[in-house]
């Protein structure tokens, strides 16, 4: 079967095949890039608005909290995956099933 081109699939009003599949890495990085913003901001609102002190405890948290906030967004995005997968996947074999029919 020949891959469609991007837009394409976007604009296949059969939904004949996925473009959430194609999106999700760009997903990902918007979710890290999120992250990673989301945590300079904690660290400077903490060093500006709580004190020194509220600052380090901030610079010792966040890197934590921005790994489980990632592997969060990564599961997600692997769960969403899945479930497209599995549906590409029936369809394979559904149409598998077609042509072995007498």
């Amino acid at each position: 079967m020949e891959e469609k081109s991007f837009l394409e699939t976007l604009f296949d009003l059969s939904f004949t095949e996925f473009v959430t599949t194609r999106l999700i890495k760009v997903v990902y990085v918007i979710g890290i890039i999120g992250a990673a913003l989301a945590g300079l901001q904690r660290v400077y609102l903490a060093f500006r608005f709580s004190g020194f002190g509220s600052g380090l405890l901030s610079l010792v948290v966040t890197p934590i909290l921005f790994l489980v906030v990632v592997l969060l967004i990564r599961i997600w995005c692997e769960m969403i995956i899945a479930v497209f997968r599995i549906a590409e996947n029936t369809g394979r074999l559904a149409e598998a099933q077609k042509s072995k029919a007498p």
